[in-house]
């Protein structure tokens, strides 16, 4: 099973889920009264801008996730998540409650958020090139600018977003389309997410994962940050937190998944996206999804 981040969200989520099963009327009741406000109301009704703001849009997607997890009758052999995700993975493999979850990643949005108001950064996507010619272009970049530009998810093989200082970030995406890049854009996200411009975020929210008990995972974890399975609480810790400056390897775990004998993957939660990068990833997948 695997869980979406940002991107994923739309104004309407598990309202039909909310209306139609207990269960997840009952989850998505009980994040209202965790967070003191009505994270419901911004995932039914919107506005699209609040839903969109990263300090919103996280627990929503985490809310929307579990509230799904809990209706469903099946157990993974592994779970991943992807970026915010992974804090609906680690909930689902037992590794969280809801309640650590949902406020970890309440916080997580939070910091994330003020730290992209802070740094001013971007992100962009390049699709078309070969994923080391974009590393390369993003290190040769930095190098020339002393500014920060490095690649943050590799979503699918010639598929990736980078992030950094805007100025870098322009160049690089400048740079990919004289090199025959099919789509070089910027992003309209508030940061420079999976980068170090994100380190005010990653020094406050270490402070608050240290006062949180992890528990040894039910199934094997992958994580974002080393595309590897663990199930180990501290190992899983530590991955989650590393994941806020470095990139997602989003590409890297499904080849690991299939590697170590995954045949189906399953998402779970609002949209389609990670379906439509397992299927440009490995063909031999069968996927769907449960929203």
């Amino acid at each position: 099973m695997v869980f979406p981040g940002q991107g994923s969200q739309f104004v309407g989520m598990a309202v039909e889920r909310y209306h139609s099963e207990p269960e997840a009327k009952k989850i998505i009741d009980e994040a209202d009264e965790i967070l003191g406000f009505s994270i419901s109301n911004i995932m039914f009704e919107g506005p699209e801008e609040s839903l969109k703001q990263t300090e919103y849009t996280q627990p929503a997607l985490f809310v929307h996730s579990m509230a799904v997890y809990q209706t469903i009758d099946i157990t993974p052999d592994c779970v991943a998540g992807h970026s915010l995700g992974e804090f609906s993975a680690l909930t689902a493999a037992g590794v969280l409650s809801f309640e650590e979850g949902l406020k970890l990643v309440r916080l997580r949005g939070q910091l994330m958020q003020a730290a992209g108001e802070r740094s001013s950064g971007a992100m962009g996507a390049v699709i078309g090139l070969e994923d080391d010619l974009v590393a390369q272009i993003c290190k040769n970049i930095s190098d020339e600018s002393n500014e920060t530009v490095v690649p943050a998810n590799y979503n699918s093989k010639g598929q990736i977003v980078i992030s950094g200082h805007v100025n870098a970030v322009e160049s690089v995406l400048n740079v990919s389309k004289e090199h025959g890049a099919k789509l070089a854009k910027l992003l309209p996200v508030s940061g420079a997410f999976h980068s170090s411009l994100m380190q005010t975020a990653y020094d406050e929210f270490r402070l608050s994962l240290d006062t949180v008990p992890f528990a040894d995972a039910n199934v094997p974890v992958y994580s974002n940050v080393n595309a590897a399975p663990s199930q180990l609480a501290e190992e899983l810790k530590n991955n989650v937190l590393q994941q806020l400056l470095k990139p997602v390897l989003w590409t890297q775990t499904i080849e690991q998944m299939v590697m170590d004998g995954v045949k189906e993957v399953v998402e779970i939660g609002p949209g389609k996206v990670l379906q439509g990068l397992v299927k440009r990833i490995d063909r031999s997948l069968q996927f769907s999804g449960i929203q």
